[in-house]
């Protein structure tokens, strides 16, 4: 027999075998030895109450032998000499393409302007220690998209179930912990998924297609309005009659291209504001409402929604036990994001505390039409950067410092290892969004008590939250409506927003392909 059900226990029950068979066996008032094995499919944390418990819903096999399932992998073919189709992107939308593509007989070119993931590590460092941006290859560029080196988070608001579980079983078939498929919030851990990438990538080529790096398109060809193929920078080009465009949210050269190739993109809303940081324990100790949250427990997240005159103001991105990377795609900017390995164990943790953005705001950046957003993300990067000396150092402040718009005499040391530049962050913002984010703060810490200290540091901007552009699509090929054989694909065309989303996107767009 075989009993599924949801229980909920303590933290110490879950993690510990011997404890939750007892656990178990007392629920369903049978002896201990008559459970053969116990499956978890799924494992959420509850720390609403006093007491923080563990939400689970597990199988469990009452005098019953368990027997291994075989995973249902899927069985790809070789594309040599199929139907090719080119990909610009090899974020997560581009890759996930790929394969679905070699699923369904087609040979995918990826076309990745940045390097290969373990080359790209040594631009990430030069920015970290050298204040030195490679343009074609840093936290946002290359092999795996921004969420290589950006923490792998892989919670979704999806509702297909079907299409997130394919995604996450092709991450375990290449690398990933099974883990992910249980945890509410699965989460991979920048150390981890580079082999995960890697792994990804030899799959491509192994069956067929091909993974090209170094390689910035500089141009798309189109006769009759349909697309013929593409220009590299050193002047290769690659021909094929389908483009999945899949370049993710900073690619500002190829926004830039379709509009001067008067190919219709449009303005999209996004959100841009500040990401802050605490120590760990101060986060553990709010939300898990004790001293120490011990060893049976992870580091605690936040997830933060409030309203401020109309306008949403919410945290992204959050990540405990992580640290603030510098994620520039220029040399003339300062961005902010944040990571944790897959541990979490740093001291620190950090998020996004963002503003909602809307198409008015940029009636200021009219001149420069469907890129009026991407002009105004551009300039607030640009001012952060004149503001630290022209550096990669951030502009920071302390949170309440920040809040009552006080220069801070001094400034913590935090975990954005380029270093950081005391300023009154809110000349950089616009006012609406720095006096959105002084209440929002304000409001957070009515809410979470603690949360609002000095102690706290504001790291200034985080504006990549999502495309400032949204390339249209027919709703139901998924082709650009101006240009044949053109597919806007992922978090880049205004599809998707992470990880997995931008991965079902991409395998959507290589179906109608």
């Amino acid at each position: 027999m075989i009993n599924t059900f949801q229980i909920q226990v303590l933290p110490e029950v879950a993690s510990t075998p011997n404890l939750l068979k007892t656990t178990l066996a007392e629920h369903l008032n049978i002896p201990k030895t008559d459970i053969k094995h116990i499956e978890i499919f799924k494992r959420s944390i509850d720390a609403r109450q006093r007491i923080t418990k563990i939400n689970l819903k597990v199988a469990v096999y009452i005098k019953e032998k368990f027997v291994q399932r075989e995973e249902d992998f899927l069985e790809y073919q070789n594309v040599n000499g199929k139907e090719e189709v080119i990909i610009i992107g090899a974020g997560p939308a581009g890759l996930f393409a790929a394969l679905k593509l070699i699923e369904n007989g087609k040979k995918p070119i990826v076309i990745e302007r940045g390097k290969d993931v373990r080359a790209r590590r040594r631009d990430l460092a030069n920015i970290t220690k050298n204040h030195i941006v490679n343009e074609d290859s840093n936290y946002c560029f290359g092999e795996g998209g921004a969420g290589t080196f950006s923490d792998g988070k892989l919670y979704t608001r999806s509702k297909k179930r079907g299409s997130v579980n394919k995604i996450l079983d092709v991450l375990v078939r290449h690398g990933a912990t099974p883990e992910i498929r249980v945890n509410a919030h699965p989460h991979i851990g920048t150390n981890k998924l580079p082999k995960i990438i890697q792994a990804i990538r030899d799959t491509i080529i192994q069956y067929g297609g091909q993974v090209l790096f170094n390689s910035r398109v500089t141009d798309i060809n189109i006769k009759n309005n349909t697309v013929k193929g593409v220009e590299l920078l050193n002047g290769t080009k690659i021909e094929a009659n389908k483009i999945i465009l899949a370049t993710g949210h900073s690619a500002r050269d190829i926004f830039e291209l379709l509009h001067q190739k008067e190919i219709a993109i449009e303005a999209k809303a996004f959100a841009l504001g500040v990401r802050v940081e605490h120590t760990q324990e101060l986060i553990d100790q709010i939300q898990y409402k004790c001293k120490s949250r011990g060893e049976y427990l992870p580091p605690a997240p936040y997830s933060i929604i409030k309203q401020v005159g109309g306008r949403g103001i919410y945290s992204f991105c959050m990540c405990p036990g992580g640290i603030i990377a510098p994620c520039a795609t220029s040399p003339d900017e300062v961005v902010t994001n944040g990571w944790s390995p897959s541990k979490r164990d740093y001291p620190t943790s950090n998020s996004g505390i963002v503003v909602e953005l809307k198409v008015e705001d940029f009636k200021e950046y009219e001149k420069y039409g469907p890129l009026a957003g991407v002009q105004f993300q551009k300039e607030i990067e640009q001012s952060a950067w004149k503001l630290a000396g022209e550096t990669q150092r951030v502009p920071a402040q302390r949170l309440v410092d920040y809040a009552n718009n006080i220069l801070s005499t001094d400034i913590p040391k935090t975990s954005y290892i380029p270093g950081t530049t005391s300023v009154v962050i809110n000349t950089i913002l616009p006012d609406f969004i720095g006096e959105s984010l002084q209440e929002g703060l304000r409001q957070i810490g009515e809410q979470m008590k603690g949360y609002f200290t000095n102690e706290a540091v504001v790291h200034a901007p985080e504006s990549r939250t999502s495309s400032p552009i949204r390339i249209p699509r027919d709703n139901k090929t998924l082709e650009h409506p101006q240009i044949k054989g053109l597919y806007p694909c992922g978090e880049g065309a205004g599809y998707a927003g992470g990880i997995i989303s931008a991965a079902i996107d991409g395998e959507k767009c290589a179906e109608n392909c």
